[in-house]
């Protein structure tokens, strides 16, 4: 073999020994492309079936007012999550430019007539006697007080919903869960947060406080009815608020920050085991 062919031959085998080089290395790049194309797949197909489960437990959590700590672990990450993404306060602005745009596009009545607006008293001051256990159990999840900014936020836009609607002449009734017997401090409460001229202040009856809430509602809607009252809007964000009869016109559901409503978040949120 002369040198010259030699030379080629040898040329040959290196460019052969390359090319078999970057095809195994193209082949692993591949596999592990795939194992974690795989893996992905796995992991997001878990977090949909948790996804479906939770809604399904939320749907039951809030009709049967069932309180956050009540929701299963992998709940309450998802509902951590709901918070801490900014969707809760998305759907919040929503829905208070939602209530506003509706009642905007109505005359409201004159001389404080028939015509009046329920707002639940309790999402302006929750009653839930185990805040303090909520916060610590949401705290492990990443929260770091991010149920109470929520709470904070719901607070200033609910009230600020309560004012421009009061300047536009609407009468409005706050409805409370609590007894009669604590009339005189959350009327007090109500005006240092800021609440003032309301319609009517409805608190619980000795007799009420044997009812379940939505009874207790639905009785309180025909006694205004009753009365000649004719209820255009009704706003919580309690589902116990709008069950039963005599809702009136319309219902404007506030979003909870202490459930989570996720549609299109599988992937962003990370569960905490």
């Amino acid at each position: 073999m002369t040198s010259f062919a030699a030379t080629i031959f040898i040329g040959a085998l290196v460019t052969f020994g390359v090319l078999l080089f970057t095809l195994l290395i193209t082949l692993a790049v591949m596999l592990q492309s795939c194992q974690s194309r795989s893996k992905g797949i796995v992991e997001i197909q878990k977090s949909s079936n948790h996804l479906s489960h939770c809604k399904i437990f939320e749907l039951h959590a809030e009709l049967n007012s069932l309180e956050a700590y009540e929701l299963p672990p992998v709940c309450r990450s998802l509902a951590i999550e709901y918070i801490r993404e900014g969707q809760y306060a998305r759907d919040l602005n929503f829905t208070m430019w939602m209530i506003e745009s509706y009642f905007n596009s109505l005359m409201p009545p004159l001389h404080g007539g028939p015509d009046v607006v329920l707002m639940d008293i309790d999402d302006i001051f929750s009653p839930d006697p185990h805040i303090n256990r909520l916060m610590n159990r949401f705290d492990q999840y990443g929260c770091n007080g991010c149920i109470e900014d929520a709470k904070q936020m719901k607070h200033l836009l609910t009230l600020q919903l309560y004012i421009r609607l009061r300047s536009r002449g609407w009468p409005l009734i706050l409805l409370s869960r609590k007894p009669e017997r604590v009339r005189n401090s959350t009327a007090e409460h109500l005006i240092s947060a800021g609440y003032s001229s309301w319609f009517s202040l409805i608190m619980r009856s000795d007799d009420e406080m044997q009812m379940v809430t939505n009874e207790y509602f639905s009785r309180r809607r025909a006694v205004l009815q009753k009365e000649g009252l004719n209820i255009i809007g009704v706003i919580s964000s309690r589902m116990d608020f709008f069950t039963g009869l005599n809702l009136g016109k319309h219902v404007f559901k506030l979003p909870n920050p202490i459930y989570y409503k996720l549609e299109d978040q599988i992937e962003t949120w990370k569960l905490s085991e």
